[in-house]
């Protein structure tokens, strides 16, 4: 069962838009898409924070997706996780806070550093990259790389079925007991839904994930600037080519993007004026995708009309 209630509309939305979106020069596109797309009738922010998790995720949710079921390659939005991680692992005394790490943490969801996403995965697991080890010390080394997963298995979200949570991101891929780790047929990359990573963004926006302080300084990291001046500054913001770049003037932005030669995704929430808050994350695969600008742009945009109360 989801955790929300799927709404209709909403989906006839979605569905209409895929088909649009594939008559106008991407075919093929449904089968390389997942979308899930939730609609609040007011801030997301801290609405938790009074509220046992229970009585939160009993909440009558709306939304709709379109294969947000679906287990595919997240890029780096799997960033989001490790972030959430960290929050934990420090919540539960497993590692020190330091300078050091709100720097990685910062690199890692801000500007997307892999060499800081190394760090931290490393950091969380006790695990080190180098040669590859012989098969006893190998298969310690990969269950010390399994924490995460069993960490996120604790929460019993039905979406956490067929993820995984486990490996570092790369720029030109792993090499020694990294590339043994992901399998001969690379069968133990990372993998998530759009619905699992709809679900952490909500409860991190909401503040029903570890703690309320512990989100408010993860949405303190995901939060972007809309801001022209900004964007200029920075080619690699996470917006332009993404979903921000399809928001509403006056909109604000949390969000954490993915993008790599075989993929384009974002996972995002929105509050913008005149707008019903919505929170919405977008999966594409394939080399079409991952070289079309304008795609996430275009899906932001209409969801976003579609927002209007």
């Amino acid at each position: 069962m989801a955790f929300y209630s799927p709404d209709p509309a909403m989906g006839q939305t979605l569905a209409d838009l895929v088909r649009a979106l594939e008559l106008e020069g991407r075919p093929g596109l449904a089968q390389q898409l997942s979308i899930t797309w939730l609609r609040f009738e007011s801030s997301l922010i801290g609405q938790a924070v009074d509220w046992d998790p229970g009585t939160f995720w009993a909440q009558p949710w709306v939304g709709a997706s379109w294969g947000g079921e679906i287990q595919r390659y997240p890029a780096s939005v799997v960033k989001a996780f490790y972030m959430a991680a960290v929050e934990a692992w420090l919540q539960a005394d497993l590692i020190e806070d330091s300078a050091e790490l709100r720097l990685a943490l910062a690199e890692m969801v801000r500007d997307s550093s892999n060499d800081a996403t190394g760090f931290v995965v490393d950091l969380l697991s006790g695990t080190t990259s180098g040669p590859a080890l012989p098969e006893r010390a190998m298969a310690d080394w990969a269950a010390q790389r399994q924490l995460v997963n069993g960490w996120l298995s604790q929460w019993a979200w039905p979406e956490l079925e067929g993820a995984n949570v486990c490996q570092k991101t790369w720029g030109d891929g792993p090499f020694g007991r990294e590339r043994v780790f992901y399998g001969s047929e690379l069968e133990n990359r990372n993998r998530l839904s759009t619905d699992l990573t709809a679900r952490l963004l909500q409860a991190v926006m909401a503040s029903a994930l570890i703690s309320p302080p512990a989100c408010a300084r993860m949405r303190t990291l995901l939060e972007r600037s809309l801001e022209g001046e900004a964007r200029s500054a920075d080619p690699e913001n996470q917006v332009d080519g993404f979903l921000g770049e399809g928001l509403p003037v006056g909109s604000r932005l949390w969000s954490k993007a993915g993008w790599m030669s075989q993929a384009r995704h974002d996972a995002a929430y929105v509050e913008a004026p005149g707008h019903l808050p919505f929170l919405l994350v977008v999966f594409s695969e394939g080399p079409s995708c991952a070289k079309d600008p304008g795609l996430l742009p275009e899906i932001a945009a209409r969801l976003a009309q579609a927002s209007r109360p």
